[in-house]
């Protein structure tokens, strides 16, 4: 090989090389800016809560009828005009249509196990209709009981007497109003206690509770006279209508 050639391959292995050698120049690094994203965890998060007292002005009856017979055919038509006279009797003591809503209605095939043919014995037919009824005068739901007690006979089931206070939205106001003072106070305490300045708030969240008053319906059928007794009167007492509020605010 001549001195030229071995020129020309090492300039080759040399223009091969440069840009490998370049890429390992340390490359300037450009630091990151510091950015700081705000999260919904920043502030004081506090907690307030607010009661109001009610009385309730509405007393709920759930009712219904329960009939048996050997065929379906019948337990319906038992149970139908059972229904059909607590119905009237409830329209004709001044309960609106609006105001009676059914709230079920169901047949159950009624069985007995036969030992000599180890197999189930269709024995009859069991249908039920419950109904819910709104009386807007309290004073009046013992007599309207009584009333629909006595049209339904012995297929009348009464499964419990239950209140509620028709339009709560004035207690639920005055539950907010309670219940976001409570929170700011809270909210104060804690800024003073951190020694920071108690800001504006940034985020509110609210939950009310309008709970009914249910009690069992107490009453039972005379078996001497055919009547019935219902307790009288009949009281609603108190219900107690609560706000809850989640409070954020910021810390200038």
């Amino acid at each position: 090989m001549t001195k030229k050639t071995i020129m020309i391959t090492i300039g080759g292995a040399l223009a091969l090389l440069l840009p490998v050698l370049a890429g390992c120049t340390p490359a300037v690094v450009t630091p990151a800016p510091n950015i700081t994203v705000g999260t919904q965890q920043e502030g004081i998060w506090v907690t307030g809560q607010g009661e109001a007292q009610a009385v309730p002005d509405v007393a709920v009856l759930n009712l219904g009828v329960q009939a048996q017979a050997p065929t379906v055919a019948e337990a319906q038509d038992q149970a139908k005009q059972a229904m059909d006279a607590v119905m009237a009797t409830l329209k004709t003591n001044g309960i609106a249509e609006e105001d009676i809503q059914t709230t079920g209605y169901n047949i159950w095939q009624q069985t007995r196990w036969d030992n000599q043919t180890q197999q189930e014995v269709v024995t009859g037919y069991q249908v039920s209709n419950s109904i819910q009824v709104k009386v807007r005068k309290i004073a009046d739901t013992g007599a309207i009981l009584d009333a629909a007690v006595a049209a339904g006979g012995d297929l009348i089931r009464a499964q419990g007497i239950g209140f509620q206070v028709d339009d709560p939205s004035p207690f639920l106001t005055e539950a907010r109003e309670k219940a976001v003072a409570d929170a700011k106070q809270k909210a104060e305490q804690l800024a003073r206690l951190a020694g920071v300045k108690l800001g504006t708030p940034t985020y509110i969240t609210e939950s009310y509770n309008n709970p009914g008053i249910f009690r069992a319906a107490s009453m039972s059928m005379d078996a001497a006279g055919g009547g019935v007794s219902v307790p009288t009167p009949i009281t609603a007492g108190e219900t107690t209508i609560t706000a809850s509020v989640q409070i954020v605010y910021s810390m200038d």
